[in-house]
């Protein structure tokens, strides 16, 4: 039975394996020890249609809008730099060879019990940008990365 109570957003897991999504309760609350690293936020879940306005002959009263494609918002994933060089090696690999350096991943909403609530897939993602931490030596903060994944479809799991 699903809860009516909204989801908050501050618990979740990415993963870059989208069958993560589906695993059992027991094996889901072993996800965060085999995430893709522990990140702060996760922006850019979204996508648009792209529409185009055509107005027909004799048809005075309404302009038609017809689909055109769809588009996918970039997901940017930002976390506390580490030295685990994982995101930043997917970033590389990327330069070199763009059509091996594509990747499948889920970024995984855990409800209060620690199960996954709800789940979006990206598909064939490609580390498309890198930001390094902002350095100031008068503020006492977190260095902060930034990776931004474009990706070509995006599926809602559960």
């Amino acid at each position: 039975m699903t809860s009516p109570d909204p989801l908050p957003k501050y618990s979740f897991v990415v993963t870059l394996d989208p069958g993560d999504a589906y695993l059992p309760p027991a094996q889901a609350l072993l996800l965060p020890l085999v995430a893709a690293g522990a990140f702060q936020e996760v922006t850019g879940l979204g996508a648009q249609l792209e529409v185009t306005s055509y107005a027909e002959g004799g048809r005075n009263e309404t302009t038609h809008q017809l689909p055109v494609r769809h588009k996918w918002n970039p997901i940017t994933l930002k976390r506390g730099v580490v030295r685990d060089p994982g995101l930043w090696a997917w970033y590389q690999a990327g330069l070199a060879d763009s059509l091996g350096a594509r990747r499948d991943g889920a970024a995984i909403l855990l409800g209060p019990d620690g199960v996954p609530a709800a789940a979006w897939a990206f598909h064939g993602g490609l580390a498309s940008k890198w930001t390094g931490p902002d350095l100031h030596a008068e503020q006492n903060a977190i260095a902060v990365e930034a990776l931004e994944i474009t990706h070509e479809g995006l599926t809602k799991v559960l």
